[in-house]
């Protein structure tokens, strides 16, 4: 099956001439990212997400739900595809919250993007549930800035023993430490394909010691805030750094939050676990 791409536009709210230019694929990746939510509502419900192109069809385009890394990325790629890019799948160690000496699997789902004319790739990675996520592409090149407004983004390179250059990605958030330089994850070039992310999909999705399959983890950005639901506590980060936090009461609310705010509306009668 191929993607319907028409649908999928429709959906990300996207118009504009469909050609694979960069123009094009920064502001497809921008518009998906603020179409679709993050959500890890399917795990926590005890399934494994399909990652079938039909089911994610079905899912994230005509559906009223998100999905996690996976699928966003599986959709994006075929989306861009389609669009006439040529894609390479990586995989990435994610470092957000990872204490110094934490070595994790390679368990998030990103890719490289080849832009005619253009003389590198472009990471790009609209399936990261972070406010460090990016939303738009930037060029695989060491220590260039990237201002994707209102957020900042850079690849540094880090040492290590394997025979591939090891890019981390870092987003800049104000307060961290190194300047407000965050690493967000790290990844070599190493080409993945559909098999192993079913693996990798299967094993974050059913390990009950998982923490997409534990808990509530849904995120979403709009044009000038972003929205985060971890379990039963909501935040709102406007762009400009300032939090709202609070606690909402029980599953009911949970669910009104995520069909009002989130845009994610689950089947009529769908409890989700306290």
């Amino acid at each position: 099956m191929t993607l319907d791409l028409d649908a999928y536009l429709a959906r990300i709210g996207w118009t504009g001439e469909r050609r694979p230019t960069a123009e094009v694929l920064r502001s497809v990746h921008r518009a998906h990212l603020l179409g679709i939510p993050f959500e890890n509502l399917d795990p926590v419900l005890g399934r494994a997400p399909s990652l079938a192109l039909p089911d994610l069809e079905a899912k994230l385009v005509r559906g009223t739900r998100g999905g996690y890394c996976y699928e966003h990325n599986t959709l994006f790629a075929a989306a861009l595809t389609a669009l006439g890019f040529r894609v390479t799948l990586l995989t990435a160690r994610v470092l957000v919250g990872a204490q110094p000496g934490d070595v994790r699997p390679r368990t998030h789902m990103l890719m490289l993007t080849e832009v005619p004319g253009e003389p590198v790739p472009w990471v790009t990675d609209v399936g990261f549930g972070s406010i460090g996520s990016l939303l738009e592409p930037l060029p695989l090149v060491a220590d260039e800035e990237l201002h994707d407004a209102p957020r900042r983004h850079r690849l540094v390179h880090a040492p290590h023993d394997g025979p591939l250059e090891l890019w981390k990605l870092q987003a800049y958030l104000p307060g961290a430490a190194d300047d407000g330089w965050e690493d967000q994850y790290a990844f070599t070039v190493e080409p993945f394909q559909a098999p192993d992310y079913e693996v990798i999909n299967w094993h974050v999705a059913t390990n009950p010691r998982s923490p997409f399959s534990r808990g509530v983890y849904v995120q979403r950005t709009t044009g000038d805030a972003h929205l985060s639901l971890t379990g039963r506590h909501l935040t709102q980060t406007a762009a400009d750094g300032t939090r709202e936090e609070r606690e909402l009461a029980d599953g009911d609310e949970v669910l009104r939050v995520l069909a009002d705010d989130f845009g994610v509306r689950l089947p009529e009668g769908t409890r989700l676990p306290a």
